[in-house]
């Protein structure tokens, strides 16, 4: 999980390298370094840490980059990429599954490694194939990879760039000063012609322009990306991080990500598949499985079709069942997620038609699925993902609707995105709580139904960017077990959105309160927010149960922000974490 970039052309390289790393610090921070080609031979500067971290007093006009997120060895200078070896530079993103035994190979003939990353093999192998012709060289290399890999190469004696791919993404484009490499278009200019690598293809770029070729080294066109208007200039628009301003894009997440899902228009291949369909798989990570599950709990109890959520890393490895007519949706924001990618196409391969639920146009995901159900979130540059899970929502929602719609059933028309700027300016509140919750030994989310499903998010967002120990639970289950973890140092944060089932849930509330706890409550029943016993509360405006997530995650994506904060914590860059997760 790390961030490339290489720049051939007119101009110093080092500074644009630079400014792209930055674009691409979310996919890694522990370490960044540029190598870059000059009428002084090849100069390498790596440091540990993040980007800024780099002077880039390094001169020439040719040049690649890399941020990093370490899998193999600790984030130090010496593990940081570029790697070097003999004539050859290289940056990687991936995993290399034969390392160890290459690593023995190469050491068995007498060549010493500096650092402990499986990606210094790599061009040990390039280096020892290089006899002048860099591209012949990287085919060779990378004939012996298992794994995945996205590489930038560069050789001291030959003013090009070559670049491979196989299963991580790299996007090579021609600007007017020269030609790029990059893992996300984030980090390109706007460039007259740009192209995304397919598994197994290589590309050489020169001054000028660049050539895709596919595995046997021929010439071919590649997947070409339309550059439209930048979504965004990457500015904070006066707000201190990023996770903050892109809660505030909330409402318009949703609002953009709500999609017409019927049996003519963009979508209607789409709607012919679900109208058939008796069986729904849904395969996610992290914040897209939580949107997921919101979405097994209202279709099944308005649709009344099985709908089963798996976490996409386990998908493949209990050999899943995949029954006549069943649809999978594939979720994930990066669409670039490893193991949703594999659950994705493991489905496919076992009959299912496969839905990408996806915010990245070009992605892996996007190309390999039948069907891409748009999430239109714009880029989010904090790790920890926020408008994206509404983005995500909206579109699942969306699926919702078109499903009782085929079932003669109606469903509840939404929106949102009013309700959720009302629930923006209410959650402030929350600031009131981060202080109690930074000084917690551990914090507890419960719910039912719905805001069970919420719960697990407020959860996840708290861990990944306070560092708090936290969990969330079905409010039931507290007292199977983890009952005995709660005292008056654990908070608990209840939601509830459901009148059937408010009393349920305060039977837990007052279980926990009884053993010390302070009770934080977020609601959109007026009727709780004053009830004896209650630390505080955040009423939020009324909605439709089977959408309430998308409300009463936004309090708690606040709490988390806030809490974070109060920590001393970097929202935006939470330590061992990285947003496009393309490692398994």
């Amino acid at each position: 999980m790390c961030g490339i970039v290489g720049y051939i052309g007119k101009k110093q390289a080092a500074p644009l390298l630079k400014e792209g790393l930055k674009k691409l610090e979310y996919r890694g921070y522990d370490s960044a370094g540029i190598a870059v080609l000059g009428d002084r031979g090849l100069a390498v500067e790596k440091r540990a840490g993040r980007v800024d971290a780099l002077s880039a007093n390094v001169y020439g006009n040719c040049g690649i980059g890399h941020t990093r997120w370490a899998t193999h060895g600790a984030p130090t200078a010496e593990n940081a990429h570029p790697h070097v070896c003999g004539a050859i530079a290289l940056v990687h993103n991936g995993i290399v599954e034969n390392a160890h035994e290459l690593r023995r190979e190469c050491m068995e003939r007498g060549e010493k490694f500096f650092s402990e990353t499986d990606s210094e093999v790599i061009a040990h192998l390039i280096a020892r194939a290089y006899r002048g012709d860099l591209l012949a060289a990287v085919k060779e290399g990378c004939a012996r990879l298992v794994g995945s890999y996205a590489l930038a190469v560069l050789a001291k004696d030959r003013r090009e760039i070559v670049c491979a791919r196989m299963k991580s993404p790299l996007i090579v484009g021609r600007g007017e000063d020269g030609c790029y490499a990059a893992s996300d278009l984030a980090a390109l200019p706007a460039c007259s012609a740009a192209c995304v690598l397919s598994d197994g293809d290589f590309a050489l770029l020169n001054g000028e322009n660049f050539t895709v070729f596919d595995a046997g080294l021929q010439p071919k066109e590649g997947e070409k990306v339309v550059f439209s208007a930048k979504e965004e200039d990457g500015a904070l628009g006066g707000y201190r991080h990023y996770m903050r301003k892109e809660m505030a894009e909330i409402p318009l997440a949703l609002e953009n990500s709500c999609l017409e899902i019927g049996n003519i228009g963009d979508f209607s291949g789409f709607y012919e598949v679900l109208c058939h369909a008796e069986y729904i798989q849904i395969v996610a990570c992290g914040t897209a499985y939580h949107a997921a599950l919101c979405f097994e709990y209202a279709a099944e109890k308005l649709c009344r079709i099985p709908v089963e959520v798996t976490t996409a890393g386990e998908y493949r490895y209990r050999d899943p069942i995949v029954p006549k007519n069943t649809l999978c949706l594939a979720v994930s924001q990066s669409g670039e997620t490893a193991d949703t990618l594999a659950a994705a196409l493991c489905a496919r391969e076992k009959g299912a038609k496969v839905a990408a639920v996806v915010n990245v146009a070009h992605s892996s995901l996007a190309r390999m699925a039948d069907f891409v159900l748009p999430t239109r979130a714009g880029a989010e540059r904090a790790v920890a993902a926020t408008k994206s899970f509404h983005a995500q929502l909206a579109a699942l929602y969306s699926v919702l609707r078109a499903l009782a719609a085929a079932r003669g059933t109606a469903a509840p028309y939404f929106s949102l995105a009013k309700e959720a700027e009302e629930a923006l300016a209410l959650s402030e509140k929350v600031q009131g709580w981060a202080a109690r919750f930074a000084a917690a030994r551990s914090v507890y989310f419960i719910g039912r139904g719905a805001d069970y499903c919420a719960a697990l998010e407020g959860s996840l967002k708290l861990k990944e960017i306070s560092y708090l120990p936290s969990e969330g639970y079905a409010a039931g289950e507290l007292k199977h077990g983890t009952l005995a973890l709660v005292d008056g140092r654990t908070p608990v944060v209840a939601i509830v959105t459901s009148e059937a089932l408010a009393e349920k849930t305060m039977n837990a509330v007052s279980e926990v309160r009884a053993r010390g706890a302070g009770v934080y409550l977020i609601t959109t029943l007026a009727s709780l927010s004053g009830r004896e016993g209650i630390a505080d509360a955040v009423l939020l405006p009324p909605c439709e149960e089977l959408y309430s997530p998308a409300l009463t995650a936004i309090p708690l994506q606040m709490l988390a922000y806030y809490t974070a904060l109060a920590c001393g914590n970097d929202p935006d860059k939470p330590r061992n974490l990285a947003k496009s997760v393309t490692v398994e």
